[in-house]
C-alpha cells in the first residue's frame, strides 16, 4: 500500500472563524469595489487584534474610509442570501453562489484553509471526545460542501471568487 501523500491528507487546523477575522474584504457601501476591514489604531498607536476592538473600513478606489467605535460585532448568518462583514454588516467580497448555496470566506487565508479541505480525499477532523471539535470552520461547512459528489463544483466557486479578485 502506498503511502498518501501531504497534498491528499487535510488535518483540521482547529480554526474557528474569529481566527480570520483581524482583516476581511468587503464590497465598498459607496463604490462597490474591493474595500478593506481591519483593525483601527487607537489614539495611543496601538493596534490590537481583540475581536472587540474598534475596526476600520478603507476602500482605496473611492477613498471611503468608516471607524466602527461601537467594539462588537454581529455574525450574520442568511443560509439563502449573500454574507456580511460582522463589523460594518457590508456584503463580503469573497463570495459566490452554487445551486447548493453560498461559498463565501472573509479573506484569502480563509478561503485556501476552505480550498484544502475540499479538495483532500483524505480529510481528519478533531477526535469526537475532543472538546470544540464542532466549532472549527471545517466542521461547521455546510453538509453539501462535505460531500465529495460536490468537489468539483466547490473548488469551481472557489476559482470565481479567486477570479472576482483579478477584476476588482
Amino acid at each position: 500500500m502506498s503511502p498518501i501523500s501531504p497534498h491528499h491528507r487535510f488535518r483540521d487546523p482547529r480554526s474557528t472563524r474569529y481566527d480570520f477575522l483581524g482583516s476581511v474584504l468587503v464590497r465598498c457601501p459607496n463604490c462597490d469595489r474591493t474595500a478593506h476591514v481591519g483593525t483601527a489604531e487607537d489614539p495611543a498607536g496601538v493596534r490590537d487584534q481583540n475581536l472587540f476592538t474598534p475596526r476600520r473600513l478603507v476602500c482605496r478606489n473611492c477613498g471611503t474610509a468608516k471607524e466602527s467605535r461601537r467594539g462588537g460585532l454581529v455574525l450574520h448568518r442568511d443560509p439563502h442570501g449573500s454574507n456580511r462583514d460582522p463589523y460594518f454588516g457590508v456584503r463580503l467580497w469573497l463570495q459566490t453562489e452554487t445551486r447548493h448555496g453560498w461559498v463565501w470566506a472573509y479573506n484569502l487565508e480563509h478561503l485556501d484553509l476552505i480550498r484544502r479541505f475540499v479538495q483532500a480525499p483524505l480529510r481528519e477532523g478533531i477526535p469526537w471526545h475532543d472538546h470544540g471539535r464542532k466549532m472549527t470552520v471545517v466542521a461547521r461547512l455546510p453538509a453539501w460542501m462535505q460531500q465529495a459528489k460536490n468537489r468539483d463544483e466547490v473548488l469551481r466557486a472557489i476559482a470565481r471568487i479567486h477570479a472576482s479578485l483579478l477584476h476588482a
